[in-house]
């Protein structure tokens, strides 16, 4: 059967997305007096998902493990989800249901040299691949280097995750520092709600938990988005600033790894910035150990 901690993560996504949908959002007037539940009651979205009281509290609690497509729907509709969080709803849901005598292998860490040519041909564009967990696992000198910093700590400390809120130099490199941490949650959110006994992962939140306010704060809102190609900016110390366009793309046949590129049109400012990085960034710092 479904393990509890699967079981109990759809009731986890289900009491966030409802402590944080407020009755107007829905259509519900609110009556006078202080109401003791952020967002709506449980059943306030009972009623609005055409659900009992009764069976939705047990889906909250992880004790209903096999809600049918429609309550899935009705509940999604009610709480107002988006489409990925709607998608992400349905995976819970699938996993909670389903038989799961032993947990899956852990993704690889090895990257394959073709892999590490890959990252050697991209230069002077900043590249690496990363863990579903956010781990550096190997890089070509601009990818190491244009996370300012990141490269002081062992390789087996360079997490994204972990520069993001545990790295003092993190808050100077990005323009919207906020934005990018709120992102770095919602993707291991995501990961971590189909995947809640991973080590990888637990070991990880369990000690941005215990580090970071901030993560701690964005982690108990249980926001799950999709990640976007998107420009980013970055105020670094070696270079200046510069304004690049990040793609992320997926390894075949090695589930949870993924390039991420970043790039810039030859001839601007940007480009010979990412020239200058790449012909400057410490030697030491080129592969992945």
């Amino acid at each position: 059967m479904a393990s509890d901690s699967e079981s109990a993560e759809l009731g986890r996504f289900l009491r966030a997305r409802r402590t944080r949908t407020s009755p107007r959002q829905v259509g519900l007037t609110v009556g006078p007096g202080i109401r003791r539940t952020p967002g709506l009651r449980r059943e306030e979205l009972a009623t609005l998902a055409g659900i009992s009281i009764d069976y939705y509290v047990r889906l909250e609690r992880g004790k209903e493990t096999r809600p049918s497509p429609a309550v899935l729907d009705s509940l999604a509709r009610a709480l107002r989800l988006g489409d990925h969080e709607h998608h992400h709803l349905r995976e819970l849901a699938a996993r909670a249901a389903r038989y799961t005598p032993e947990p899956p292998p852990a993704p690889s860490r090895t990257v394959r040299p073709h892999l590490r040519l890959l990252l050697e041909s991209l230069r002077p564009y900043p590249a690496y691949v990363i863990s579903r967990s956010m781990d550096l696992l190997a890089w070509n000198p601009g990818g190491l280097a244009l996370y300012a910093g990141i490269a002081d700590w062992p390789a087996t400390q360079r997490n994204l995750a972990r520069y993001f809120f545990l790295h003092p130099a993190s808050r100077d490199l990005f323009t919207d520092w906020e934005q990018q941490i709120a992102g770095c949650v919602s993707r291991l959110r995501a990961v971590a709600g189909t995947a809640p006994d991973a080590p990888d992962l637990t070991r990880l939140v369990g000690e941005l938990l215990l580090k970071s306010p901030e993560f701690a704060g964005l982690w108990e809102r249980y926001e799950v988005t999709r990640r976007k190609p998107a420009t980013k900016t970055f105020h670094h110390p070696q270079v200046g600033t510069v304004t690049l366009t990040s793609q992320v793309l997926h390894v075949d046949a090695i589930p949870g790894q993924r390039i991420g590129v970043y790039t810039a049109e030859p001839g601007t400012p940007e480009h010979d910035a990412l020239l200058l990085l790449d012909l400057t960034a410490p030697r030491r710092a080129h592969a992945s150990s």
